[in-house]
């Protein structure tokens, strides 16, 4: 039995909800703006990747068939300014971040896409469409640089819905004459001493930011696709140049939908908020987290909000999704403690209680614009469930049938896919010797004496997840490794 495709998403460029009709029946493309290597990655690049690996996943276990691409720029003002701060080769310093990013990504759980391009991989593309741009009239030379004449698309800021005029009133005057408008982007820079150049037919130099997704994305999902993602900060301007460039290029309508995620804030202890971002410093890398996380704890944290909504970030939500993910693998734990083992995930068939209880709502809420949130919402009533049942002592065959769907349903968005005992007895993520666990046990004991019970839980929790057992006495706290 066969479920009909319902799913509907919002679509950016049209500020509404519309179905999900596919370009090619049962096949869709998705093309999601990557990571720029010079850094290791931030919880908001987290928040992309998370909500697109589910995305995928759930497209997938609707029947279709996913062609997923995302890219790595790996050229760029900040990569070439990296490296020369370090000493260091460029193709050095993306190697070992983009090897970095997969390690981040595994941790979290997120599977590689289908295709990871890199923009230096792929400069005869760029050149191709700048060419023909050129042909067009879309581009033009200005001082060894290539420009896009904004003003010739006459669709510019259909994304965004920003209005030309107005952009173009808004605009600074360029101090060096070389632009047409203010608002003209470059598609290829001129070389510069000291930095990395190819040959081209404008001379040497390197690919402009905004031209590599438009190359790229064409050249492995075609010239028309399904779905472009990225966070909301790539709305304007990278999304609605590639737009112009990619429509300038091949005369036709490119994306039919464009899905963004909403801006990660950082909340303060006073509950003040602040955006996220490497500029302001308060960012946390992925990696830091998962020395102190386990990935699907972070998982979890991020899907608890809808991907359009901002994401609050503070220790207090991250220590809750850590309780909520410890409830719902306790509910694995005892279940499998009662029975011996855990049935493998499995989805019901498309009638029965089974499925209008709990996977039907699940579906729904996935439907309905990947609504995560209402999502994990099922988890946790199916999870009441099965702690019910298991107490008051449900025919074995109904409570392995919850307990398959509990894991299959999680599975849609990367969570429970661990055993119950490899997840309470993780690993340390980082490590710890001796003298640091002694002194987070005195930053325990100084949040203890200032009554501050919520750092103290936290600190103890850290010392669990390194695997560090505490005992409280009278004479003090000893310690021990598990």
């Amino acid at each position: 039995m066969k479920r009909d495709l319902q799913i509907e998403l919002f679509n950016s460029k049209g500020r509404r909800k519309e179905p999900l009709l596919l370009r090619k029946p049962g096949q869709v493309g998705i093309y999601v703006c990557g990571v720029t290597v010079y850094d290791h990655c931030h919880i908001g690049h987290a928040r992309v990747m998370v909500v697109f690996d589910v995305i995928v996943r759930y497209l997938r276990a609707c029947g279709l068939q996913v062609t997923y691409v995302r890219n790595f720029t790996d050229i760029d003002d900040k990569i070439i300014q990296r490296a020369k701060g370090l000493q260091e080769s460029i193709s050095t310093l993306t190697e070992r971040y983009i090897a970095a990013f997969h390690a981040d990504m595994a941790g979290l759980g997120v599977a590689k896409a289908d295709i990871e391009p890199r923009a230096t991989e792929h400069l005869a593309e760029m050149q191709e469409m700048i060419s023909r741009l050129m042909a067009k009239e879309y581009a033009y030379t200005g001082g060894g640089d290539v420009y896009y004449a904004v003003d010739r698309f006459a669709a510019y800021g259909s994304l965004s819905g920003k209005n030309l005029n107005d952009l173009q009133a808004g605009a600074r005057v360029e101090v060096d004459g070389l632009k047409r408008n203010p608002l003209d982007f470059v598609l290829w820079k001129g070389a510069k001493a000291d930095e990395p150049s190819w040959p081209s037919p404008w001379g040497a130099g390197r690919p402009g930011w905004h031209i590599e997704c438009s190359a790229m994305s064409c050249k492995y999902l075609g010239e028309s696709f399904d779905i472009h993602g990225g966070g909301m900060d790539l709305l304007f301007p990278h999304h609605e140049n590639e737009i112009a460039q990619s429509e300038g290029s091949s005369g036709h309508d490119w994306v039919r939908y464009w899905l963004h995620n909403g801006f990660v804030n950082v909340v303060s202890d006073s509950g003040e908020r602040e955006k996220m971002s490497k500029s302001l410093g308060n960012f946390s890398t992925i990696r830091d987290l998962l020395a102190h996380y386990p990935g699907e704890v972070l998982r979890l944290f991020i899907l608890n909000s809808h991907y359009r909504s901002p994401l609050d970030f503070s220790g207090a939500l991250l220590e809750a999704a850590r309780h909520g993910m410890d409830r719902l693998y306790t509910t694995l734990a005892t279940a499998k403690q009662q029975l011996g083992q855990l049935p493998q995930a499995e989805l019901p068939v498309f009638q029965g209680a089974l499925w209008n209880g709990f996977a039907e709502p699940f579906y729904a809420a996935m439907d309905d614009d990947f609504n995560t949130p209402q999502g994990i919402a099922v988890l946790f009533e199916l999870s009441k469930w099965i702690n019910r049942a298991l107490a008051s002592g449900v025919a074995q065959q109904e409570l392995l049938a919850h307990l398959a769907l509990l894991r299959a349903l999680a599975a849609l968005l990367g969570l429970l896919t661990l055993e119950p005992e490899s997840y309470f007895h993780r690993p340390a993520g980082d490590g710890l010797d001796d003298a640091a666990v002694d002194a987070l046990i005195q930053q325990r004991l100084a949040a203890r004496q200032a009554r501050d019970f919520a750092a103290a839980d936290r600190l103890r929790q850290q010392l669990a997840d390194a695997g560090i057992t505490l005992q409280d006495s009278k004479e003090g706290t000893t310690w021990r490794r598990s």
